[in-house]
């Protein structure tokens, strides 16, 4: 059974960090692309960030020079360093694992982050 554990959500001060991780397992990890997406109340849900399996990175240009996607095949785990944070940042935040021929897909249940004073 696969599962993507996320966590390290919570609140923030506009202009702090937050590091999330995601913890999968039930998959060979090296081989999937791994993702971050967003949702904000009321709109779709967004790409944030992926990595790739061969450790290439990229951003949405919303996060570009502000967030930075790795990975440890290691330990199976992504994570999602968010520095200077807006209170646009605000959203549920989702990790996805995918094959690269997209066959497979699939997603964790969410954390939320909040940017407020």
């Amino acid at each position: 059974q696969v599962q993507l554990v996320e966590s390290g959500g919570g609140l923030v001060q506009p202009g702090g960090s937050l590091r999330l991780s995601c913890a999968a397992s039930g998959i060979i990890f090296p081989l999937y692309t791994m993702g971050w997406y967003r949702q904000a109340p009321g709109r779709q849900r967004e790409l944030v960030g992926f990595i790739t399996n061969a450790a290439n990175t990229k951003y949405a240009d919303s996060v570009k020079g502000r967030f930075a996607v790795s990975r440890d095949n290691a330990k199976k785990t992504v994570f999602l360093q968010m520095n200077s944070l807006k209170p646009e940042d605000t959203a549920v935040y989702y990790c996805n694992a995918r094959t690269p021929d997209l066959k497979y897909n699939y997603w964790g249940q969410g954390t939320q982050v909040t940017v407020s004073s």
